[in-house]
């Protein structure tokens, strides 16, 4: 299956983490090819010397934050009693998609999750 990337996963990918790039390189292999979002790379990116992410992110798919999909966000945040807009749009790509979150912050991808119609199933990382 798989699997949405949090802003965690992307800086384990530039820290150039085995374990996150050996799970990345095994999804491509399989064909399932790993979502993120704009606003996730946009919390990452810092300067185009970042070789490393650029090469990860040619293999995922970045969605967009689409203007639609801003309410629900926010109604989303609201809900949950947190503010972090990336996180939201996160949570709200993964149950549009229907995959799985891989996250370095399993706490608040959960609670977020609790406030979802649909749970998200949260896989966590750890970053070497």
């Amino acid at each position: 299956m798989s699997v949405v990337y949090d802003a965690g996963v992307l800086i384990a990918a530039d820290r150039s983490d085995r374990a996150v790039w050996a799970d990345h390189r095994a999804r491509l292999e399989l064909g399932l090819v790993p979502v993120t979002t704009a606003p996730v790379v946009a919390q990452v990116s810092r300067r185009p010397q970042q070789a490393q992410l650029r090469r990860f992110l040619r293999g995922c798919d970045v969605q967009p934050f689409l203007g639609e999909e801003a309410h629900a966000v926010g109604a989303l945040l609201g809900r949950a009693g947190t503010a972090d807009v990336v996180d939201g749009h996160l949570a709200i790509t993964a149950v549009r998609t229907g995959l799985s979150v891989r996250t370095a912050d399993q706490e608040d991808l959960e609670l977020l999750s609790e406030h979802l119609p649909t749970p998200l199933r949260v896989l966590p990382i750890h970053a070497s």
